[in-house]
């Protein structure tokens, strides 16, 4: 599981959520570039957490890698679905703040897609 967070405490507080439902956590990374090299260097990955904005910085790059890879993810996000392109329109998007729980079951319901 790739969690793509620039906040600290949220990333945290998603990664203990996710090892406490029986995940290994890839990240948390708060940087596009952090979590590119870490699916380069061949991370897997069946399931990620996307905040669209990471410091300035959009991460769909990392959605396009992970589109390509076939593993679903969801955005975290404070900002409404407009900012989303087209071509991710079908990802789940959960809008900041939410329950950390609401982000376990959601890709509970991912991975029980796959």
């Amino acid at each position: 599981m790739l969690i793509v967070e620039d906040e600290f405490y949220l990333a945290d507080d998603l990664a203990f959520a996710v090892i406490s439902a029986g995940a290994s956590v890839c990240g948390p990374h708060g940087r596009v570039d952090d979590a590119l090299r870490a699916l380069d260097a061949g991370e897997v990955v069946d399931l990620a957490v996307l905040d669209i904005d990471l410091f300035g910085e959009r991460v769909f790059p990392v959605a396009d890698r992970l589109r390509g890879r076939g593993a679903p993810f969801l955005f975290a996000t404070g900002y409404d679905h407009e900012i989303i392109p087209d071509r991710f329109r079908d990802a789940p998007r959960l809008e900041k703040p939410f329950a950390v729980e609401a982000v376990v079951a959601v890709l509970e319901a991912l991975s029980s897609l796959g």
